[in-house]
């Protein structure tokens, strides 16, 4: 097949339209996941063992069951109980909540590697919980598993394109609508490419500098 230049011209506009979508999905979807994944894992150090077991449990079933599943059960059953939102407001829903499983485990992990030095520091010196949290542990933490939460937010923005089986239009939704509208596919699938490759590679350069930073 030919590359068709002028309709490549012509799609380039509804593709960065796509492209903007995927970005806001991924930002506000990766806001979800950072800040819900925090609250699961300091949840899952609750001294309150139903607590703990019920977010151990919460955590496990969204890790062992697959996203798109997770998107449809969102998007059919949110509206019955009465919470009605935009697909695209479903989708970030759905990606900050199947993502924070996974950010949980990183905050765990991070939460574990300071050293017990610290902890023990921190109790001779009778800081209130909050304060030992807030000024002793997260600040060490957070540093180290910054690396990880970068890989967890590209790997959430190469999935934004399952959002289109709930109607959201995102890169890749954008590609194929503009292809059925000329019944060429190969050029704005391969803009869509280009694009994921593009943002994706120079993020995966800069967290493995940050690794290197924090002697990962």
């Amino acid at each position: 097949m030919i590359w068709d230049w002028e309709f490549t011209g012509r799609i380039i506009p509804d593709i960065l339209g796509g492209l903007v979508v995927t970005f806001e999905a991924t930002l506000l979807g990766s806001i979800v996941a950072f800040a819900l994944g925090l609250a699961l894992a300091l949840l899952r150090r609750s001294r309150i063992r139903l607590v703990s077991g019920a977010v151990w449990a919460f955590i496990e079933f969204v890790r062992s069951t697959p996203l798109l599943v997770q998107l449809y059960f969102l998007f059919n059953v949110l509206p019955g109980i009465g919470l009605r939102f935009s697909s695209l407001t479903t989708g970030v829903i759905g990606l900050g909540v199947h993502y924070a499983c996974y950010t949980a485990e990183v905050y765990r992990a991070g939460i574990e590697g300071v050293p017990r030095g610290q902890w023990e520091a921190a109790t001779a010196l009778s800081l209130p919980t909050r304060r030992v949290w807030t000024s002793v542990i997260l600040p060490q933490a957070i540093p180290r598993v910054l690396p990880a939460l970068g890989n967890c937010t590209i790997s959430m923005f190469k999935e934004t394109p399952l959002l289109l089986a709930i109607g959201v239009l995102d890169l890749v939704g954008a590609a194929q609508e503009a292809g059925a509208e000329a019944y060429r596919y190969v050029e704005p699938l391969t803009l869509a490419g280009i694009c994921f490759l593009l943002l994706s590679y120079p993020s995966s350069l800069l967290v493995r500098r940050l690794e290197s930073r924090v002697g990962i």
